[in-house]
């Protein structure tokens, strides 16, 4: 017996107008009629008596209703119970990234992952690498996306997974705010917003690298904890910063985004984004969403 002929009969019972009854439900009344027609001939008796004029419920009709609304509710109340046990036994992939990842690569993965493995649920955590690496030897993270560290536990795999693209950001006004591109003896002498080197050594040491490649020293103005925080304090004049191409998505008004060209073999001097677990575990989830981000990551690496 069809739950749906069973709610067609109630709505047509408690109506007693099978046009309302279709509308309280969002179906055609000849698709309501329908339903109410299949669920006599398989109860073999019927259950409306129609005229013209009028709807009522027969005898059998009458001596049912109850009984159906009882069932339905019963019906809904398993449903509810089955979604509720499927939930807490869904597989949990607790994921780990830094603000880059979560910001520029998660989105796109996490879209992929849900059209080609939609049963798995993840859980993102978004920290700084120096608070997700102990989550995760700790075991309350499956995976973490993160700027590797120069010295490297050997508990942790990494996996390198592609160089982010750095960008310039400076004032609107600022004479270098029209080209392509920017090199950095560009920004000799130019006062700079860097992170603070304590909670993002990586994305501080970038800025000193490349301009101790250049030959030159960065003039550092002002430290900042993240981006949001250094890109308004560009809008204000305070200095320039080289940031992750992501951060041209957090629109402030008066900044600009310029790409800044990185001579070739200075990887040190580059935004590397990895991935990293703990050796000697297994996890299949996790091997998925490795899967996953091996079959699109030159697509996820070009916005990158």
């Amino acid at each position: 017996m069809d739950i749906s002929h069973l709610k067609c009969f109630v709505a047509a019972a408690e109506e007693l107008h099978f046009g309302r009854a279709a509308q309280s439900m969002g179906m055609l009344p000849a698709s309501l009629g329908r339903q109410v027609r299949l669920l006599e001939e398989q109860l073999d008796t019927k259950l409306f008596q129609r005229t013209t004029r009028s709807v009522s419920l027969t005898e059998a009709g009458e001596a049912i209703l109850e009984d159906v609304r009882a069932i339905i509710t019963q019906a809904e109340s398993l449903e509810e119970k089955i979604r509720g046990i499927r939930k807490s036994t869904a597989p949990v992939l607790r994921v780990g990234a830094i603000d880059s990842a979560a910001a520029g690569m998660m989105p796109q993965l996490l879209q992929f992952l849900r059209e080609e493995h939609p049963g798995i649920e993840v859980q993102l955590i978004e920290q700084k690498t120096i608070h997700l690496l102990p989550r995760l030897l700790s075991g309350s993270l499956d995976i973490v996306f993160c700027r590797p560290p120069d010295t490297r536990d050997r508990r942790i795999n990494f996996r390198t997974l592609f160089f982010e693209t750095a960008v310039v950001a400076l004032p609107a006004d600022h004479p270098l705010a029209d080209r392509d591109q920017i090199a950095v003896t560009d920004l000799a002498d130019a006062p700079l917003i860097v992170p603070d080197r304590r909670s993002r050594p990586h994305s501080h040491d970038l800025t000193i690298k490349l301009f101790l490649d250049a030959g030159l020293t960065a003039r550092i103005a002002q430290v900042a904890e993240e981006k949001h925080t250094i890109v308004n304090l560009v809008a204000t004049g305070t200095g320039l910063a080289i940031v992750p191409r992501w951060t041209a998505r957090i629109t402030v008004p008066g900044v600009r985004f310029v790409r800044l060209a990185i001579p070739d073999g200075t990887t040190r001097s580059k935004l590397v984004l990895a991935a990293a677990w703990t050796r000697g575990t297994r996890d299949p989830q996790r091997d998925i969403i490795l899967e996953t981000l091996d079959r699109h990551l030159s697509e996820i690496e070009q916005t990158a």
